[in-house]
């Protein structure tokens, strides 16, 4: 995964709630409806950016919102699968 390899951060975009429950180790938690709140803080790390959620529903929102504000990322879709790609 190239964007593993040059750094990226990832960003679970579920509830504090799901997150709780389970996430990828070292991934911060970002809820969907704070992202917006979140970019410049987002852009200062200046790292690729991967999304993820339960589903990849979320995360898709969230890396078009990211990308849209001129933030790298990709959807990285529902996270207990991304964990095991990593």
């Amino acid at each position: 995964m190239i964007f593993k390899k040059r750094g990226a951060i990832i960003i679970d975009v579920r509830t504090k709630a799901e997150y709780s429950q389970g996430a990828i180790s070292g991934s911060k938690n970002i809820p969907l409806q704070n992202i917006n709140s979140k970019i410049q803080e987002i852009k200062k790390l200046n790292k690729p950016v991967i999304t993820c959620c339960a589903s990849g529903m979320r995360s898709g929102s969230a890396a078009a919102i990211l990308k849209s504000n001129g933030i790298e990322s990709m959807n990285g879709g529902g996270w207990s699968s991304l964990n095991n790609k990593l």
